[in-house]
């Protein structure tokens, strides 16, 4: 399950994808336009920042960004960097495997059914790129203007 760490650093992520291209975001705005608690973003930009996805600059003028193309990250990477391996049970992990003492691997139907659903996850989450989940997002907030001015 998507942790509300994951779940704030992916919208925080698409929050940066949606401005100019190096313009740069305050913490306190993503925070507010996103509802996320300022300080639980910040210890999450931070842990962005030093995988790689988010660049900061201190100071009156500073902010966050995009370190690379939105179209660059996947969703996948950013989900295992902030809430860890996908598999729903360790024996099904393939980054953080641990072998299970109560069972036996080979014959366990519920690891081979956690494989599968492990399997399915990554699918989805490594073809998706921070520019698509932008993209989506963008066209539902359209979609529930269009509703409001109707």
């Amino acid at each position: 399950m998507l942790t509300k760490k994951g779940k704030y650093g992916l919208k925080a992520l698409v929050h940066l994808a949606r401005l100019p291209v190096g313009q740069l975001a305050f913490v306190a705005d993503i925070a507010t336009r996103n509802n996320i608690p300022k300080k639980f973003l910040d210890a999450i930009l931070v842990e962005l920042r030093n995988a790689g996805f988010v660049q900061s600059r201190k100071g009156k003028e500073g902010g966050y960004r995009l370190a690379r193309p939105a179209d660059e990250i996947k969703i996948g990477h950013v989900v295992r960097v902030l809430d860890g391996p996908l598999a729903p049970i360790p024996c099904a992990s393939r980054t953080r495997y641990q072998r299970c003492e109560d069972c036996n691997e080979a014959t366990c139907q519920v690891r081979h059914l956690m494989l599968e659903v492990r399997q399915a996850i990554a699918e989805v989450l490594d073809q998706r790129s921070l520019a698509e989940m932008r993209d989506i997002a963008g066209d539902e907030d359209l979609s529930a203007a269009l509703k409001i001015q109707a």
